[in-house]
This record gives C-alpha cells, structure tokens and sequence, in this order.
C-alpha cells in the first residue's frame, strides 16, 4: 500500500517545480484588474503635487489670525493664487494649492466674512487643514512590487501618478480535461441511465477566469488509452498547465496516470487528504500537469488548495497564502481520520465570536456542500473534535472569486 502524502509537504513539493511564465503584456489600466504586475512602479510625481488646502475656508498666516484681514483673492481647486500678501486672507477650496505665504487653513464654518473681511474664531496653529505636497506619495518613491494582483484600488492608485497602461504577466494559458464516458454537455438534453452532466467543467472553468487566467477548453475525454493520450498531447501543445478531472483513480478504465507517465513523468499520486486522494502531478513533455479526482466536490476542493497556489506560482504571484482564521465547533468529529479533512462548513458571527457549522453531508460527490458553504474546516489526520473546539477554518471567498 502506497504511503499518503501530506497536504503540506505535496503543495512545497508542487510550488518547488513552478517556473512563472516570463512574457509581459501592457495593458490599459481599465483591463488591468486582477493581472499580476510584470515589475515595480515608480512615481514620476508627489501626489499631491503642491501643498494644497484640505478644507474649504480661508488660507492665512497663523499669527495673523487674530486680526479682520481683508480677503484678498479667490482661489477655487486647479487654479494657482498669487503670493499672499501680509495682512491679507485668501478665500480657498479644497484641493486648491495654498498660496505662497500661508501658512494655514481655516475651516469656513469657524470664519465670518463680511463685505470682503473675515475674521476667525479660536485660534490656528500652522499648518492646519494643509494637505503638504508628496503626503500621499513622494516622487521617486515605489509605489506598487512586482509580483502583486492588482486590484482596483492599485489601479486608482496607478491613474493617479499618471498610467495610462500597466506591465503585467501574460495571462497563463490553461487546458481542462474532463474525462469519462458517463459525462454529457449540460444543455445538449436530457440524462440516460448512468449518465452525469459535466459539471466539473463549469467549475474549473470558472475558477480559473476568477484568477483572469485563459481557460482552453479540452472538451470530454472517452475512457479510451489511445483517445487520453491523444487528447493530453494536444492540450500540453496547446497550454502553459494542463488540468483533469478524473482517471486518476485506480480503476480499469482510469487512463489519465498511466498515459501522464507515458507522455512525460508523474511526479506525485496520492494525498492525505479528504476529499480528494487520488490527487496526481506532474508533466507531459514539460509542460506541468494536475490530475484532480472525478467527484466535483474533490474537484473543487484539490483545485482549491493544491492547483490555485501553483497557479497562481506559474502566473508570477510571489505569495499565494490564504488567510487562516479561528472558529468554535459547532459539529463533532468523533472518530478520528487518516487523512486531513477539508470539511465544508457556514461561518458565522456570534456573541461568542465565529461559529463553524457542518454542512449536513460530507460526501465528495455532493457539490451543494461547497455551494452552500462559506469556508473550509481543517481536521489534521488523527484529531476528534468535541463542539465548543477552536478548528483553523478557511473562508472560501479567499480560494473562489
């Protein structure tokens, strides 16, 4: 009987072999969301780039605000004032750059003007309500590393040191194969005896297009020797990853694993981990291959925790780690397992702090347990769990967008 790879040292062992894809695109910043940045951005500029005022009121000297100063000129956001003369006040809007000579900025809700004089209640201290040039970023200064998604806020951030485009990584280019004569194209009608509506397709695919990767599709695969290795040849020729679903298992008609090790090298087979044992890797020729269990929650699951990191590895992303949380029980695990369990649960918050509760059944053939679930629930192999226990738990927000 082979031996179980753990979880921990199968991912090392899978992230050790990625070799990130090195081809760069630019892009318009409106297309750029979610592409991983190909190098470091350096501001050109200070944002802001003048001292500016961050209130709507009056611009003065600090020491000079005791006295009715006359205001002097009018200075609304995108418009330079001339220096401000001593004795005098400036009328200004937020946003606009502070006058030469002033030192502060006096909120209008603690000034009175009247016929073109203003006096100020309370007293003012210099530099406030001022906005200093470069507070937000400083000329020179790196705003973005590579290796990072981007997100829209970056992309705010980008526009406003003046990007138009941005150089990010190729997208990765990724086949998905679904294998197995039962399978029929949901739409195509209706189900015979014995037949299954694909639907680990969908999945995959729509995994893969939430991390802005290209899916190429692969199609269904017949359970046939010949057939399998035709159809992963054209896929490595095709793609920078190859992904199955199912034929890794140890039956007659699972053609995937040997046609890999024909082809190329299996690397691992087999993880200690529930759902989703017959987990395979490797490569066809040298291009990288994942061979994902059949059973669509395994599916999701495997992806999840083994296929997501490395792909993400291969896309140029220097840290793909999910965020890990802590949250009671509100199940029993009263035997322990062999294998560490990913159990499918609902997170929610309660007077006590988080709660994890069980979805009703755990098979990896029920898809809804992932559908209706919001996090995963790690058991580690050997362990029970009572309710009211701390387990570590997984939001599935930061594994599925």
């Amino acid at each position: 009987m082979s031996v179980l790879l753990p979880v921990e040292e199968a991912l090392a062992q899978v992230l050790a072999s990625a070799r990130p894809v090195q081809d760069t695109v630019k892009l318009p910043l409106l297309d750029a969301p979610g592409h991983v940045l190909a190098q470091d951005v350096v501001s050109p500029i200070d944002v802001p780039g003048d001292d500016n005022s961050a209130m709507d009121g009056y611009a003065l000297r600090a020491s000079e605000a005791g006295q009715t100063l006359p205001v002097s000129q009018r200075i609304p956001a995108g418009v330079v004032g001339s220096a401000l003369a001593p004795g005098t006040a400036a009328r200004i809007f937020t946003g606009a750059p502070l006058p030469p000579g002033a030192d502060a900025v006096v909120m209008q809700e603690n000034c009175t003007e009247r016929d073109g004089m203003v006096s100020v209640a309370g007293s003012v201290s210099v530099g406030q309500n001022i906005r200093p040039r470069g507070q937000d970023i400083a000329g020179g200064a790196t705003v973005l590393q590579r290796g990072r998604i981007l997100r829209p806020q970056d992309i705010g951030l980008l526009a406003s040191i003046g990007h138009g485009t941005v150089s990010v990584y190729r997208p990765l280019r990724v086949a998905v194969l679904s294998t197995g004569d039962e399978l029929v194209e949901p739409g195509s009608g209706e189900l015979h005896s014995g037949q299954l509506y694909n639907s680990n397709r969908y999945t995959l695919a729509s995994l893969l297009r939430g991390l802005n990767l290209e899916f190429i599709d692969g199609g269904i695969v017949a359970d046939d020797a010949d057939i399998t290795a035709r159809a992963l040849r054209d896929a490595a020729s095709r793609a920078d990853c190859v992904i199955t679903s199912g034929g890794v298992s140890v039956g007659d008609e699972d053609h995937v694993k040997n046609q890999v090790e024909r082809l190329g090298r299996l690397d691992l087979w087999k993880l200690a981990i529930k759902p989703g044992k017959p987990l395979a890797f490797g490569h066809i020729g040298d291009t990288p291959f994942i061979g994902l269990p059949g059973n669509p929650t395994s599916v999701f699951v495997t992806f999840c925790l083994i296929a997501r990191p490395f792909l993400l590895k291969l896309q140029g992303l220097d840290e793909p780690e999910s965020p890990r949380l802590q949250a009671r029980a509100a199940f029993n695990v009263d035997k322990p397992g062999s294998r560490q369990d990913y159990m499918r649960v609902t997170l929610v918050n309660t007077s006590g702090g988080l709660q994890a509760t069980g979805f009703s059944n755990q098979s990896s053939g029920v898809l809804s347990s992932v559908s209706y679930s919001n996090a995963f629930a790690v058991i580690p192999p050997g362990t029970t769990v009572s309710e009211g226990d701390l387990v570590e738990v997984i939001p599935l927000d930061s594994l599925a967008r």
